[in-house]
């Protein structure tokens, strides 16, 4: 389903992933990822990141974050196989992911756009929900009541690009409900 976000390009595929897939692909992602608290800059003093992370990808698949460099730890097996069908389906090559795991409603990602240079001007990206649904937000850079929710569930896949990086920020907000456990994957192309 195509999303209403003027300039931008956004797909939104409900259970891309069947729930069965989606929970084996959880459980081995919770068992087998190196998880790491990555330190971030905001407002100019290093601090940690509100969720674990794991940077997945080709040797060469660098990437610089808020004054970080990454270096890929290298692909799983299940990483391996989900990377060829959304290649296939998408008809584009991803040689990077980054994982991330929202523990509670206290984990989250703030304001932000996948717009480094690194990514080219015009990325997509393809990101694939696991486990508990949270909500997930648009929210255009000009005109800031420009907004779109979506509460993206198990298996959820949501495919960015065009212009939607540079046109729009979006975020996964902390809440104070009771929510379960979370994992994010976000494929790129890093040297696009």
């Amino acid at each position: 389903m195509q999303i209403d976000l003027p300039g931008a390009e956004v797909t939104w595929v409900r259970g891309w992933l069947a729930a069965p897939q989606a929970e084996q692909l959880r459980q081995d992602l919770l068992a087998d990822i190196p998880w790491e608290v990555h330190r971030i800059r905001v407002f100019g003093r290093e601090v940690d990141s509100p969720r674990l992370s794991c940077w997945i990808g080709d040797p060469e698949a660098r990437y610089r974050y808020s004054g970080t460099e990454f270096r890929p730890h290298p692909w799983p097996a299940p990483l391996m196989a989900l990377r060829a069908r959304l290649a296939d389906e998408c008809g584009a090559e991803f040689n990077s992911v980054l994982v991330n795991r929202y523990r509670d409603g206290r984990d989250a990602m703030g304001w932000h756009s996948d717009d480094e240079p690194e990514l080219g001007p015009r990325p997509l990206i393809a990101s694939l929900s696991l486990g508990a649904p949270r909500r997930f937000v648009f929210r255009h850079r000009q005109d800031k009541a420009l907004k779109r929710e979506l509460l993206l569930g198990h298996g959820d896949l949501l495919l960015m690009a065009g212009d939607t990086q540079r046109l729009y920020h979006h975020g996964l907000p902390r809440t104070a409900k009771p929510v379960g456990e979370r994992i994010n994957l976000t494929f790129r192309r890093i040297g696009a």
